[in-house]
């Protein structure tokens, strides 16, 4: 596999709120170059987390890119609010929106990546259409809604096939994963097509989040 450039993005839902500030800058010491908010509605997944306001002062706080992980309902009605709150990057499922390629548009309108999500039990088929308006996949190697859960071996079989399917079809897209991943199955998921590695228990779960980004990142050096 070609040189190329992988992203370590720790998912700030995992972090203490209480010491963000900290947090961020420690995961941005330990090599991170991207951080991952979930947005959860309480609806589309069984879980309430933060929204608008606290992804507004989280760009606020950081010069790191955000990328914002749209677990909603109707994601067309918000997702270009996202970028206007401090987004660089927006994500929506494809379970989740019926008019696709309209929120893809609006997103990218508003100056940011236009990422599609993919839950572990929804074919990568569900994308045929949709690939040439996104600038990246995020395959969720979970079920969405809680932190903290195994990782799905099936998804590195997942992954081969929607890089398989990019490059068949030459287009620019890169893969994001999440859900489960640490030093045990980052290799293997580097290896089969994934480019920004999303990870919350991983690293804010551990008592020096600052070396446990930067073991991940040594964890990819190969393909780098």
């Amino acid at each position: 596999m070609n040189a190329r450039t992988i992203d370590i993005a720790p998912s700030i839902l995992s972090a203490d709120f209480s010491r963000l500030d900290d947090e961020i800058d420690a995961v941005k010491r330990g090599g991170a170059t991207i951080l991952h908010v979930d947005v959860m509605d309480g609806h589309f997944v069984p879980n309430l987390t933060v929204g608008l306001p606290v992804v507004k002062s989280i760009a606020q706080a950081t010069d790191l890119p955000i990328d914002a992980h749209l677990m909603i309902s109707e994601p067309g009605r918000y997702a270009q609010q996202f970028v206007e709150a401090g987004a660089s990057m927006v994500s929506v499922h494809v379970e989740a929106d019926a008019h696709l390629h309209r929120t893809l548009g609006s997103i990218k309108a508003a100056g940011a990546q236009a990422g599609v999500v993919l839950n572990p039990a929804t074919p990568i088929e569900s994308l045929a259409e949709a690939l040439p308006f996104v600038d990246y996949v995020l395959v969720m190697s979970v079920n969405p809604g809680f932190g903290g859960q195994k990782f799905i071996p099936t998804s590195i079989d997942k992954l081969r096939r929607l890089r398989r399917m990019i490059d068949d079809r030459q287009l620019d897209i890169r893969i994001e994963i999440d859900g489960g991943v640490d030093l045990e199955n980052i290799a293997s998921i580097v290896n089969a097509g994934a480019e920004i590695i999303v990870a919350g228990s991983a690293i804010f779960g551990t008592a020096d989040p600052e070396s446990a980004v930067r073991g991940l990142r040594d964890a990819t050096v190969q393909w780098v």
